[in-house]
């Protein structure tokens, strides 16, 4: 059984993550208003990187969250990652504490950016390079997603609770299954391994949370992720909070072989092929299912 650290009560726990969480929701749909209401885009984005940006609501988001853990939690051992803190300083984080915070204030920037409704904050916090409990805020659907390490539910900023649904399909079969996918980081592969499988639906939305939330919800059955070798990969930021959330709730997040996610490698990255399910008594054999098709059609490298 896992216990958390010395003096940390998980109730008391979740009860301040609900706050500093709903605390960023307000700062993301400030930015998100100024930026729908005014030709702001260029003002907010910090680093003139289009491609890889980071905007004044990243580095908020990711000052507040940060701040408060430090405030509210002095002298825990515990460390906390944050994909803008790499970003700005490149700090490689690479320490021996069991327990590390894992924080991307913004996932989905490109969405944030273009005025979508897909995007997300991601707070887990990982035991010994695993997801223990995972927070995925949405603020523009109002959901905060909680996992504390045993049960999932989703709140209401007004403090109603639900429960997710996952969808209930009647065979194992790929080509009934919807399909969701990324809207920013699609590449043709990808797209050609999805032609094949022929799925019954295929979604497109930005930011990994947000994808994740809606198989929580039962709107899609499974998430593909593709990175080609020697291109940009998800880091373990984009990954951590989905997947504790997923798996709380009987899904499953693995790569293509079946194998749990490796996190606090030395660049952060989850590359290859990672699959997401909302079963986690079937999710292997879609893997194989996957696995073949890639082999038949000789899809990736």
């Amino acid at each position: 059984m896992i216990k958390l650290p010395s003096g940390i009560d998980i109730n008391n726990l979740i009860d301040d993550l609900r706050k500093f969480s709903w605390e960023a929701a307000e700062i993301l749909l400030f930015y998100s208003k100024i930026l729908r209401d005014s030709d702001y885009k260029s003002n907010i984005l910090e680093n003139g990187n289009i491609e890889d940006p980071v905007t004044s609501a990243d580095l908020k988001v990711n000052e507040i969250i940060i701040q408060r853990i430090n405030e509210k939690y002095k002298g825990i051992d515990w460390d906390i990652l944050s994909e803008e803190n790499v970003k700005v300083a490149s700090l490689n984080c690479s320490t021996n504490t069991d327990w590390k915070w894992v924080l991307d204030p913004l996932d989905g920037t490109k969405d944030f950016l273009q005025g979508t409704s897909n995007y997300a904050m991601h707070l887990a916090l990982n035991y010994q390079q695993r997801p223990y409990l995972g927070i995925v805020l949405i603020p523009e659907k109002d959901e905060l997603w909680i996992s504390d390490g045993k049960k999932i539910w989703c709140e209401r900023r007004d403090g109603s609770k639900f429960i997710p649904k996952l969808s209930k399909i009647k065979s194992n079969s790929l080509q009934d299954m919807i399909i969701v996918t990324s809207k920013n980081h699609n590449n043709e592969t990808l797209k050609k391994l999805i032609q094949k499988i022929q799925f019954n639906e295929v979604l497109i939305m930005g930011s990994i949370g947000c994808k994740i939330a809606s198989i929580l919800r039962g709107e899609s059955d499974l998430y593909l992720c593709l990175s080609l070798p020697d291109k940009s990969s998800p880091k373990d930021w984009d990954f951590a909070a989905p997947s504790a959330i997923l798996k709380a709730a009987g899904g499953a997040i693995t790569n293509l072989d079946n194998q749990e996610l490796s996190y606090g490698k030395p660049n952060f990255e989850q590359g290859g092929i990672i699959v997401a399910s909302n079963n986690n008594l079937t999710h292997k054999s879609i893997c194989l299912e996957i696995k073949e098709i890639i082999k038949k059609y000789d899809l990736y490298p």
